[in-house]
């Protein structure tokens, strides 16, 4: 059984509060009121190059704003366009857009020219772009007499299309005469200039309805050219008849079919030159022809190709470079192979450069005696040329300011009053293009004011971050400042980041962030304040998850699903299955806080997933579910009933007809209800279809028909057993034809490639199609564009191909079916894009703010929706780290990947690594796939506090001192300025007391501290520091020893007056030890002493032994147990020794050993001499040796497990007598050799006297 629980969680309030930070981003003093003066401001232009439909109004967009509300005049060719005077021109009401009427008898070419907007108030004029009108063009195709071509198989051959010069350029496709795309591939291509190229002809490439189409966008109209026949033959094929009327000239010299090398059919010669704008996309081709299909493949001579922005279209017949730039100049060449050789062609590039900003210049606002500065920087090939105008006029000829200074590229201002308000147009222009820019200068005297609503709520789930708005004006520009409460202190620190905006960010909200806060803005003019609200939530989360499951089938399951939320929110549960909706099945039932699945079938296995919503975070928790076969039962005495028979058909209509059956026996269980199915014989012949079901006690049912359908119905009986076996067919019934009722679903407009639109539905069921003949009328138009309708019929199929479309446009799409009795009703309309395409161009202007010192904001400005091509899916951050600025070395570059959905110009980089170099790109993401990168953007992130100490360890501890060494931190995060060592003593009340702090320096790893106290355990705290603040400290303890014996591994000490110590060395997981030789009566100090890593601890008492005679255990001869045993053994040796003398008085002379030998009491068996021991005694327990290391006691006692009840292991001799107390003296018998080798060794059990007496 496999348990599968999983929980996710999101939080919506982060997400939507970095939206609202970069919204507000840079409303500062550049972003002026509308309520306050201030010059004019172009809004929306038309394009530069603005070419018009001829058949529509023409619209040139002017809008601006300012206070007041600006003026508008327009020239037409650099002179002065009086409006009034044409009555078919008019000016939209509080606007400068200019509209052109010629819907009535107008033409576009009459208006064809060059535009220039000016919008003036009082404080200045700005100027719009020169905006060139041109009327699109779409010519009709030229009448030509196309000739058959007839083409020897093997041989190359180009169809020309020769579309007509239209404005703009139309697209060119080949289709055949049904609209279908003619295949391409690597031996049959499309040329950039739209003739179709064959490298060699195959006999399938013989047909008649080659048409090259020519698409106009603008006028969003179609034109083809006159089909092209194309015949090809084999010479092995031609029969006598046809060889006999053709020459050998129409037949290429008729010479057999043979396999050549590759030459170039486009271009023509080994090279040729192209010019190319930066920015843009550029386009080389090379087509050749061969036998077999030449390959080609593309090389830039001196350099690789450009990683990620190369293209090979076309079979790679096509080099595609987007976004090229002047360091794309160079050779590219073009290699066409086969296996017979190769040639090739070098085409020279050479990448121009229309300007492009560098700095354009921003709007300036001042107030009265301030400077400033506007910096109008470009860039281009050739160079542009900078010039400067004023509200409209060249600056050398207008009115003298004496607070402006022209500096080249560079305006200077100083000392400024309000009359130096104007506006300002930089011009930046080379023979490719020009740029234009109004930047004006306001001056202005304003006191602040904060645009953030008063007392404006926000809510954050804790834990997440939360930005507090406070958008601003003022002149001069106010500072802001944050308090928490009305009149609580201003906000510092590193819990709080303060932007540029006046947004105040708490990275990690938690509840006691609850609370009011307060933004004041204040400059020398005045000062300003605005209360915002902070509400921190709890999160939800689901604290009874569902569980996994596994039921038979037939039986019931609930999963349950308790959330726990902050009550100031209300929550919902959602239920889903396989990350999908639940079936709409009345089976599922849902309570508030569980799901239950009644009767459960196979189709309910899945993943059921409870989520948990609120307004500000969302929750869920999943469980599998497995539905497994029933465990076999006994007997059945129940079973499922017979099937209905006899069913019969009545009341026969077009549109509906009753049916009526009989029962079969129920089997026991009751019917419950009775499922009526059809067949229909004429489309769906053996297919049975649920139709309706009705209640177990009716016979009869009126069933709704459709047309043009060949109806049987069957019935099934249902009880509680299960299913019936279906009943016997009924008779046929076809219904009459009639139009469709209904029209296809699920449809959709999607492209599969960039120059198509692919329709895709859902075809009718054979029952729908309500009559013979169906098909579908598929219609499309471009949205927006006012074009009519383009229909096609088909039939049998379920998706049309539109070809030749622009890279993604929205369609209108609708899918109508029809059959041979009319239409179906007129159907919905829906919207579909053609195909997308990969992003043209690359995210500008990258910026990185350094947040602080691990996280990092970066902003992009977004790039033009029309370059996206396709839907954009959000924008991608790769970042990588170049190397540690401590460590002064390069590591592996590990790149890493952020990707913010939608169409968001910033994102957050956390989990940076301190004092680092990174390098990062923005790349845009489309359906297609990642655009350009933008160029690679390198930062710095700042200095952070270090880890702690790799280690810390004291050694060497002496009467006062200690000695102490580290290793630096693993990462310092920065330049280590110095570390810091705190300590303290701790009494044996585990009290601390007063600490010292000493400051080391950075390059320092040890150091001795002296004038300690003896004998005194010490806390030390050390950390390393970096020019931002200390990092993580490590603590370590160490004693000072009592005196200057130099214990070098853990020891147990003894010692009496000015006698030298003795020492045992003690196994480190032992807690007790032993002492052995200690004089009774006698004072012992005893210290116990361990070393580890953190250095050497020892403590010591003093303790005094026991008078020898202090244990009744010692004292074996005054034992009342030992005196009558001592007694019996003497009575019985006087017993033998009367019965011995007695025999031996009477003379005989007996075997006296043997029978002894053989009948001897145990109690009188003499002591054994090999092993010291009474005989009664020798059992095996009593065998026992000794442990190692056991010795007697020097004062004369001995242990109780040494004494107990016999005088096992005593040997005879001089070293076992008793001595005048009744004790033993001398060492143990057998153990005397062995004495010198484990004199030191420790007993394993301790005497109950030497246990009293010892400190360990």
């Amino acid at each position: 059984i496999h348990l599968k629980i999983m929980m996710t969680k999101k939080t919506i309030s982060a997400s939507r509060a970095f939206l609202i930070l970069f919204l507000c981003y840079m409303i500062t003093a550049l972003e002026v009121p509308l309520d306050l003066s201030q010059p004019p401001t172009i809004t929306q232009q038309s394009p530069k190059d603005y070419i018009v439909d001829p058949r529509e109004n023409i619209v040139i967009q002017c809008e601006a704003k300012g206070k007041p509300p600006p003026s508008f005049s327009w020239t037409r060719n650099g002179t002065h366009f009086d409006i009034d005077k044409d009555a078919r021109v008019t000016v939209k009401p509080n606007s400068g857009t200019l509209v052109i009427n010629i819907m009535n008898g107008g033409k576009a070419e009459a208006y064809e020219g060059v535009y220039q907007c000016t919008a003036r108030n009082e404080r200045g004029a700005a100027i719009s772009n020169n905006i060139v009108i041109r009327s699109s063009r779409s010519p009709l195709w030229t009448k030509e007499k196309v000739e058959p071509k007839l083409v020897r198989e093997g041989d190359p051959l180009v169809l020309h299309c020769s579309p007509p010069v239209g404005l703009p350029p139309p697209i060119i496709f080949w289709m055949d005469n049904s609209f279908q795309r003619l295949p391409q591939n690597e031996r049959v291509s499309q040329g950039l200039n739209g003739d179709l190229y064959f490298s060699n002809v195959k006999p399938e490439d013989t047909r008649e309805d080659y048409i090259c189409y020519a698409r106009f966008n603008h006028t969003q109209t179609i034109q083809q050219k006159q089909p092209i026949s194309v015949k090809v033959f084999s010479m092995d094929s031609l029969n006598e008849t046809i060889s006999a009327n053709l020459s050998d000239t129409d037949f290429y010299g008729a010479k057999p079919l043979t396999e050549r090398r590759p030459t170039l059919l486009t271009p023509m010669g080994s090279t040729s030159n192209k010019v190319e704008l930066r920015g843009n996309v550029l386009l080389l081709e090379c087509i050749a022809e061969g036998l077999p299909t030449p390959v080609i493949r593309w090389i830039k001579e001196g350099g690789e190709l450009p990683v990620n922005r190369t293209f090979f279209e076309n079979f790679k017949k096509t080099l595609k470079i987007i976004e090229v730039s002047e360091a794309d100049s160079g050779k590219y060449k073009c290699v066409a192979r086969n296996p017979l050789g190769s040639t090739h062609h070098t085409i020279t590039v050479t990448v121009k450069a229309a300007p492009y900003w560098i700095t354009a210049p921003r709007n300036l606002v001042l107030s009265p005696g301030e400077d400033g500065t506007l910096i109008c920087r470009a860039n281009g090939n050739p160079k542009p040329n900078i010039s400067w105008l004023t509200n409209g006029v060249p600056i050398a000829i207008a009115p003298e300011d004496p607070s402006r200074k022209v500096d080249g590229d560079t305006i200077i201002f100083s000392d400024v009053q309000e009359r130096s308000s104007a506006v300002y147009q930089c011009n930046a222009s080379n023979e490719y293009g020009y740029l234009l820019a109004n930047a004006f200068v306001n001056v202005l005297a304003e006191p602040p004011r904060i645009l953030t609503p008063a007392n404006k709520l926000y809510q954050v789930i804790a834990n997440n971050p939360a930005l507090l708005d406070c958008a601003f004006f003022g002149s001069p520009v106010p500072e802001i400042e944050w308090f928490k409460g009305v009149k609580g202190s201003i906000l510092r620190g590193d819990l709080y980041v303060f932007h540029d905006n006046g947004t105040l960010e708490i990275p990690v909200a938690q509840k006691d962030s609850t609370g009011t806060y307060t933004c004041v803005a204040r400059n020398k003019l005045g000062k300003v304040q605005n209360e915002v609200h902070l509400e921190v939530k709890d999160p939800t989360m689901i604290i009874k998850q569902p569980e996994y499951k596994i039921i038979q089938r037939g039986g019931q399951v609930s999963f349950e699903c308790t959330i726990k939320h902050d009550p100031t929110l209300i929550p919902t549960i959602t239920w889903v299955k396989d990350n999908g909706e639940l079936p709409d099945d009345e089976r599922f039932i849902i309570h508030k806080d569980s799901l239950a699945i009644m009767n459960v079938t196979d189709k309910d296995d899945g993943t059921y997933t409870c989520v948990a919503n609120t307004t500000l975070d969302s929750v869920s928790a999943s469980a599998v579910f497995t539905v497994v076969a029933a465990t076999p039962t006994p007997a059945i005495i129940y079973d499922r009933p017979n099937p209905p028979f006899d069913l019969e058909l009545t009341d026969q209509l077009e549109r509906s007809i009753q049916l009526s059956w009989i029962p079969g026996y129920d089997n026991n269980s009751p019917i419950t209800n009775f499922v009526i199915e059809y067949e229909d014989g004429m489309h769906e012949p053996g297919v049975w279809h649920y139709q309706t079901e009705v209640r177990g006690t009716q016979t009869t049912v009126q069933l709704k028909l459709s047309p043009y359908v060949n109806y049987s119905f069957r019935v099934i009986a249902v009880n509680e057993i299960g299913r019936s076996q279906p009943s016997e067919a009924s008779e046929q019934y076809l219904t009459k034809a009639a139009k469709p009722d209904e029209n296809p679903s699920g449809v959709q407009g999607i492209g599969s490639e960039p120059d198509n639109l692919v329709i895709i539905w859902e075809p009718l069921k054979g029952f729908q199609s309500n009559g013979p003949g169906l098909q579908y009328k598929v219609s499309w138009r471009q949205k927006d564009v006012g074009d009519e309708w383009t229909s096609v019929i088909v039939a049998n199929v379920s998706k049309y191909i539109v070809s030749g479309t622009p890279i993604f446009v929205p369609y209108e799409i609708k899918v109508q079916a029809l059959n041979d009795l009319g239409y179906a009703p007129e159907p919905a309309e829906v919207i579909g894009h053609s195909g997308e395409d990969l992003p043209m161009v690359a995210p500008g202007s990258v910026q990185v703010h350094i947040v602080n010192s691990t996280l990092a904001k970066v902003h992009w400005d977004p790039v033009p929706l029309k370059t996206v091509r396709g839907h954009l899916q959000g924008y991608r951050i790769y970042y990588w780290k170049v190397q540690s600025l401590s460590k002064r070395r390069r590591r592996h570059v590990e790149k890493k990947i952020l990707t913010f959905s939608g169409n968001k110009t910033h994102g957050m980089l956390p989990g940076l690594e301190p004092y680092s170099s990174y390098k990062l790109n923005v790349r845009v993401v489309n359906g297609k796939g990642e655009g350009p990168a933008s160029p690679d953007k390198l930062f710095k992130t700042p200095e952070g506090v270090p880890s702690s100490p790799s280690f810390l360890k004291i050694t060497n501890p002496t009467l006062d001192s200690l000695t102490l060494e580290w290793g630096p931190p693993t990462h310092p995060n920065g330049v280590l300025i110095a570390y810091t060592l705190k300590f303290q003593p701790i009494n044996s009340t585990h009290e601390l007391g007063p600490l010292v702090e000493i400051r080391i320096p950075a390059n320092e790893t040890s150091l001795i501290l002296s004038n300690l106290n003896y004998s005194t355990r010490y806390k030390f705290y050390f950390y390393a520091q970096t020019s931002v603040g200390a990092g993580s400290q490590t603590t370590e303890e160490a004693v000072t020893i009592m005196d200057e014996a130099g214990i070098l591994r853990p020891a147990v000490g003894a010692g009496k007056g000015k006698e030298d110590w003795k020492k045992d060395i003690v196994n480190g997981s032992r807690s007790f030890f032993v002492l052995k030789g200690l004089t009774p009566g006698t004072s012992y100090k005893v210290r116990v002493g361990a070393e580890g890593l953190s250095g050497f601890v020892s403590s010591e008492d003093v303790f005094e032994t026991g008078p020898a005679m202090a244990s009744r255990q010692v004292d074996i001869a005054t034992q009342g147990w030992f005196i009558g045993l001592m007694c019996a053994v003497a009575l019985l040796i006087l017993i033998l020794l009367i019965v011995c003398f007695i025999r031996r008085n009477k003379g005989g002379k007996y075997p006296v050993k043997e029978k002894e030998d053989a009948h001897a009491d145990p109690e009188i068996q003499p002591m054994k001499e090999d092993d010291g021991t009474f005989g009664e005694y020798g059992d095996a327990e009593d065998h026992k040796p000794l442990k190692k290391g056991s010795r007697t006691p020097s004062d004369r006692t001995v242990k109780k497990e040494d004494s107990d009840d016999s005088l096992v292991d005593y040997g005879e001799g001089v070293n076992g007598q008793f001595n005048e107390d009744g004790s033993f003296i001398g060492q143990y018998s057998g153990k005397k050799e062995k004495e010198p080798a484990e004199g030191n060794e420790s007993s394993e059990a301790p005497s109950p006297v030497n246990a009293m007496n010892s400190f360990v």
